[in-house]
């Protein structure tokens, strides 16, 4: 079943549209925090993104620069800002199509199921994992944070890897070092606790402070 994300401020219209393409069997969830549209999006792995211009705090512009960074899934930008240089701008940064409100809600399924088509191979999924506002970008082993990204290592990113999968777990220290090495053979701890410090230093540098956490004796979680 598809999935697409409505990034889109009035109510009315949005469910409008999610009841649409309910009937058409495919999944639609609204945007609820427009503070944070891309940690979002990143949660809930659409399959296409419906973007208006015009949103409260940031506009549908900056949303799209910021979902780009991350993914390469589909938007529709939807707006009663209709005019050619409108147009042009959300097609330039990365838009796959534009509908002028007010639309009819056939032709948008219709277009939606165009540029599904058009798309999948589903090779197109956001590759991110998500918490607390720091995503770990799969395509690129990189974090994305407040929008500035950071590059890491192999090792730091397979440590990012195994502390998301699990967050909200202790993931122990044996398990961290078979993650880093894919292997049972012993490991000094010391490498590992010279890459867990690395890889704190980094985030801590991009202002995401203490998301790391020891639980002495047993291993680490992200918090």
């Amino acid at each position: 079943m598809y999935k697409v994300m409505i990034v889109e401020e009035d109510i009315e219209i949005s469910n409008a549209i999610k009841t649409s393409l309910g009937m058409w069997e495919m999944e639609a969830q609204c945007v609820d925090n427009f503070k944070n549209v891309v940690e979002e999006v990143a949660e809930y792995k659409p399959h296409l993104v419906l973007l208006d211009i015009m949103l409260p705090f940031y506009n549908g512009y900056h949303w799209c620069t910021e979902i780009r960074k991350i993914s390469k899934i589909p938007i529709i930008f939807l707006s009663s800002a209709s005019d050619n240089m409108n147009i042009v701008m959300a097609m330039n940064m990365g838009a796959d199509d534009f509908i002028s409100k007010p639309f009819d809600l056939n032709v948008l399924v219709a277009k939606i199921q165009a540029v599904l088509r058009r798309t999948y191979d589903f090779t197109a999924s956001v590759s991110v994992m998500e918490h607390n506002g720091v995503m770990l970008n799969i395509e690129d082993s990189s974090v994305i944070y407040n929008g500035d990204r950071i590059e890491l290592t192999k090792n730091e990113y397979r440590i990012m890897l195994s502390l998301m999968e699990s967050r909200g777990k202790v993931v122990s220290r044996e398990k961290l070092m078979q993650k880093l090495w894919e292997s049972d053979s012993f490991v000094d701890e010391n490498t590992l606790t010279v890459n867990i410090n690395r890889l704190r230093k980094k985030l801590d540098a991009a202002g995401i402070n203490k998301f790391i956490s020891t639980k002495h004796g047993i291993g680490y979680i992200i918090q």
